[in-house]
Order: structure tokens, then sequence, then C-alpha cells
């Protein structure tokens, strides 16, 4: 390897080094403030709503409609403001550190699911300047982290001695991601949150292809108890995946646009005629 390949790839580690240093600080300063901003709002919504529901069962023995139709918008009022109508007062928190670090996750990577919302005004604005700066960071790092497994994989590829084992390496990627990304994690949720396989699956897939229903959260089961970075960790394993599947979809675009030209030589062809119009276009434009 050569002096200035050697430097260019230290400045390629120091890159990606402080961009997942600014990504993840990010992510905490804001878990931070968003704890701060929202806990104390909640706290107070939470009491309300078992202060209303404490009024409603000493008041109301004998139901009828008006009291039904008054109580039923107490439930949904505190629904919106991210209280779980269900369980005590003792319900764990959705603003503390751990949850606060998986919504901030969230809203950088524009899954929303649409459960939990910031639900004061200074919480409203800060999500607002948060999601301005934190979206262009999250696209930037996911595109650094698929460029530093691109690097990788291209000196794998350079030292296979045929490309049969090539494309088992690239195969073996897919596979141990699929299993690391796509079928462990659906199974500690289906453990932990108590559903089948195939609804865990299904969060996965809503969640790290930035759908975001919000059908299916983990974490808000009032009934369950969590260990303390449980969403945290949640948080990480969005990142990395989003990370992976970027560069899979990648690999599957460059294996189709290699399809087409193997199947249809005249549209390499077309592309480099087009290419070459284009940069004559760009040259004529300098003058």
């Amino acid at each position: 390897m050569t002096t200035v390949s050697r430097r260019d790839l230290s400045l390629k580690i120091s890159w990606t080094a402080i961009l997942a240093l600014a990504y993840f600080t990010y992510l905490l300063v804001g878990a931070a403030i968003f704890q701060i901003l929202e806990r104390e709002a909640e706290s107070n919504n939470r009491h309300h709503f078992q202060l209303e529901k404490l009024h409603f069962l000493t008041n109301y023995t004998c139901l009828d409609g008006p009291a039904l139709e008054k109580f039923v918008q107490v439930i949904l009022h505190a629904w919106e403001k991210g209280v779980n109508p269900s369980g005590n007062s003792t319900n764990p928190s959705n603003w503390d550190y751990s949850s606060s670090f998986f919504f901030a996750g969230t809203v950088v990577t524009t899954i929303g699911y649409g459960n939990l919302s910031p639900s004061t005004v200074c919480g409203q604005v800060f999500c607002v300047f948060y999601a301005l700066f934190g979206i262009p960071l999250n696209l930037a790092f996911l595109k650094q982290l698929g460029k530093c497994l691109i690097i990788h994989l291209g000196r794998l590829e350079k030292g296979m001695v045929s490309q049969t084992v090539e494309v088992l390496t690239v195969i073996l990627f897919v596979l141990s991601g699929s299993l690391l990304f796509l079928i462990i994690p659906p199974l500690l949720f289906s453990y932990v949150e108590g559903w089948t396989f195939g609804e865990g699956f299904y969060f996965a897939f809503i969640t790290l292809s930035t759908i975001g229903f919000g059908d299916y959260v983990i974490g808000t089961d009032p009934h369950k108890e969590y260990i303390s970075l449980y969403r945290s960790l949640a948080g990480v394993w969005i990142i990395l995946a989003l990370a992976w599947l970027a560069l899979v979809l990648n690999m599957g675009a460059r294996i189709m646009e290699y399809l087409v030209v193997f199947t249809h030589p005249g549209f390499k062809r077309q592309q480099e005629d087009e290419d070459v119009s284009s940069t004559k276009l760009e040259d004529i434009s300098k003058i």
C-alpha cells in the first residue's frame, strides 16, 4: 500500500469516527433535552387522568350516555398526550432517558411511529429544529457507514481467487445481516413483548422501511417491566440495520444494472453517450 493510499484511508477512518461521534452525541443530547422538556408535562397529564378516572368511578355508579361520552373524551385526551389509559400512575414513563433516546432516533430516521409526540410548546419547537439538523446528519452518517462497509467488501473481493468465492461472500454478507437484523431482533421482541414471531417481524420490517405505522411499538405495555436500556438498544439496532439495509439495496440496484447491461449491451452504450453529453454540457456552462 502506497503512502498516499494510507493517508487517504486514515482520513476516511478519521472522518467516519468524527461523524459517528457527532451522530451519537447528537442523539444523546437530544434525548436529554426531550426528557427535560416533556417528562414533567407527562407526569401532570398522567396525574390528571388518574384523578378523572377516580372521579368517574366515584360519581358514576350508574352509567349513562353523557357520562360515558365524557369519560371517552378524557381517555382520548390522555392517549393524545402519550398517557396509556390502562394501568395506573406507576406505569413506566414515556420520557425517561432510554425512551427519549428511542424517540430521538425515530425523529432523525423519519420513522415517526405516531404513538408518542411532544406535548409542550417548547418540546414541539425543539423537535422541529432537532429534526431539521438531525435528518441530514442521519443521512450523512448512514451514507458514510455504507461506504465503510463497501470498502471492506471491496478489500475482500480483491483478495478473492475466483468470482464464485466473491459471489459467495456477498451472499454470506446478506444472510448474516438478515440473521442479525431481521431474524434475531423479532425473536427477542416476540419474547419480551409477548408477540408472535410474525408480529415481531412485521414490526421490524415496518420500522426499517421507515413506514412506522405505530400499531406495534416496543416498550409500551404497562403490565411489563422492561430493562432500562431496552429501548435505547432498540434505537441502536434501528440505526445499524438501516445502514445495512441501505447497502443491501445499493448492491441490489448494482446487480440489476449489471443484469440489464448483460442482457441488453446497447443500454451501456446509450448510458455512456448520455454521460458524455452531460459532461459536454457542464463544460459549456463553465465557459
